[in-house]
């Protein structure tokens, strides 16, 4: 069965639309004012987003358009100094390890079954992160650190790397083996920094489906697994612990909170109903024949609300596993067997559909899924030929979305939505805590995206919004900016160091940033 959602409805009128022209130009011949600020040594630290990650892989333009080295340009207008990155050695952006390929290429636009869809750039990545880069650099940004991540020793020592216990971009710039992303901030003596760390606490929970679990109440991350939310009391100790030691040098910086990652595009772009009478066609009757039966089973067991059936008129929900649902596999079997299926089957359907239901509007879907959805699983075919079903049947009980309810990683359901809006809620209380205590300027990035994922923010000439592909501030992984969505950002930073900090550090015209996606290679 073919794969149902295309991202042709999405693409098709910002692909043919005309790239509008920002008027927001600044005047050069102004004088500009460093205010109670001192920011010849700029250093940044954080995660991808500070990196300048784009696209799903960090790679040379984004760097050279990542929000620290916007501002560091600016800050020279008023006594900044030199801003180094850890450059990549291409725009591929892969990585290599000894010669192997450990990740993947940037994302761009290219033609799939004849419609566009994000696919990996074609090409060879030189970057080999064995080769490791000399002298400092003032963005220590490291794409995938968590807050603890920052001042772990041995984050960057390359032995760690293929049993995820280092990070290989730290690997590539780290000071030495035992080093930590923090002390060779720290090191450098920065005059001014800026702070931007706490995405990954609770994105990789979010991006996985809700694949793990909150830590809260375990005060050692040397146990928590990738997909884990941070306990609050250890992000409180560590960003604390992270900010008082760049301000052993700093006498000012900047922070930014942590934006509500289900708001960007990659849980809003699929469609919690993406199966249509256009895309099942014929095999609808055949569909709800099929789950009539199983239907009758939940109302008899009291969970009339878990019912499967398809629309002939109208978009279907998909079918999901709900790990919050009871398992009521074992009752299932009981009452099919009773309804006069034999046991064999009966079994098959009570455990595929122990925790099934059809999707609703408080479902989120990630953007992953979208290639999997109404596709083959061969891995539950070969489960099912396994214990002697039949290929072709078990080809039917087999389809992602249809027949075979996704799994976990593919779908953030309410319960797990509140976990990482609770976790947000407290990372960023403090955050801004700590940032009002310590006087620093503070960037409420979470009320900012909010509004580009809501309603856009309007310039002269244009706007950006929240919308994949098209909105002008999302890449195409459908969580990192664009090289437009940086600049508002670093836009945003200006606004609030000026305020803070009594500077007049001049804004960028975001309309000399791209917001387009790359198209092809």
């Amino acid at each position: 069965m073919r794969n149902y959602i295309k991202y042709a409805a999405v693409l098709a009128l910002g692909l043919v639309a005309c790239e509008p022209e920002f008027d927001e130009s600044v005047e050069d011949d102004k004088v500009y004012d460093q205010g109670s600020a001192d920011f010849s040594n700029y250093v940044a630290v954080g995660n991808s987003l500070t990196a300048g990650y784009a696209d799903n892989a960090l790679y040379v333009s984004g760097q050279k358009n990542s929000y620290p080295n916007i501002l560091a340009q600016q800050f020279e207008r008023v006594g900044g100094g030199d801003f180094t990155q850890p450059l990549m050695n291409d725009n591929l952006g892969g990585l290599l390890l000894q010669g192997d390929q450990i990740a993947n290429n940037r994302l761009t636009l290219s033609v799939v079954n004849g419609a566009p869809a994000p696919t990996p750039i074609s090409g060879t990545p030189t970057t080999e992160i064995s080769n490791t880069l000399t002298g400092s650099f003032n963005n220590m940004g490291v794409p995938g650190a968590k807050s603890y991540h920052l001042m772990a020793p041995g984050y960057g020592n390359v032995a760690g790397v293929s049993t995820g216990q280092s990070n290989p971009y730290f690997v590539r710039f780290r000071s030495s083996a035992e080093a930590t992303v923090l002390g060779d901030a720290v090191a450098q003596n920065p005059t001014f920094f800026s702070l931007w760390i706490g995405n990954n606490d609770v994105l990789g929970y979010a991006s996985a489906g809700g694949a793990g679990v909150s830590q809260q109440g375990n005060l050692d991350p040397a146990t928590y697994g990738s997909n884990d939310i941070t306990d609050t009391n250890v992000f409180a100790s560590v960003y604390s612990q992270e900010v008082d030691a760049l301000l052993g040098s700093a006498s000012a910086g900047v922070v930014l909170n942590i934006p509500n990652v289900t708001s960007t595009p990659y849980f809003n772009t699929v469609p919690f109903n993406p199966l249509s009478p256009a895309t099942l066609g014929d095999q609808i009757p055949t569909l709800n024949a099929t789950y009539a039966q199983l239907n009758q089973a939940f109302a008899f067991l009291g969970v009339p609300e878990r019912s499967i059936q398809f629309s002939t008129t109208g978009a279907s929900g998909i079918v999901v596993q709900d790990e919050s649902l009871a398992n009521i596999s074992a009752q299932l079997t009981q009452v099919l067997v009773a309804g006069g299926l034999d046991p064999q089957t009966a079994a098959i359907y009570g455990a595929q559909y122990g925790q099934a239901r059809q999707a609703n509007e408080n479902d989120l879907l990630v953007l992953p899924s979208s290639s999997v959805i109404g596709t083959l699983n061969e891995d539950r075919l070969a489960e099912l030929v396994g214990v002697g079903v039949p290929q072709e049947i078990a080809g039917q009980l087999a389809v992602n979305g249809v027949t075979y309810p996704m799994q976990d990683q593919f779908v953030l359901i309410p319960s797990e939505q509140e976990e990482v809006a609770t976790a947000t809620a407290a990372f960023n209380q403090i955050i801004e805590s700590i940032a009002a205590d310590k006087g620093l300027a503070f960037v409420d990035a979470n009320a900012i995206l909010e509004r580009v994922a809501t309603s856009g923010i309007s310039f002269d000439g244009g706007s950006i919004t929240g919308e994949f592909a098209t909105g002008g501030a999302f890449s195409l992984d459908g969580i990192h900016l664009t090289p437009r969505g940086y600049a508002f950002i670093a836009n945003e930073i200006i606004k609030s160091i000026n305020t803070t900090y009594n500077a007049t550090i001049p804004s960028v015209n975001i309309g000399d940033y791209s917001g387009d996606p790359s198209l092809g290679d």
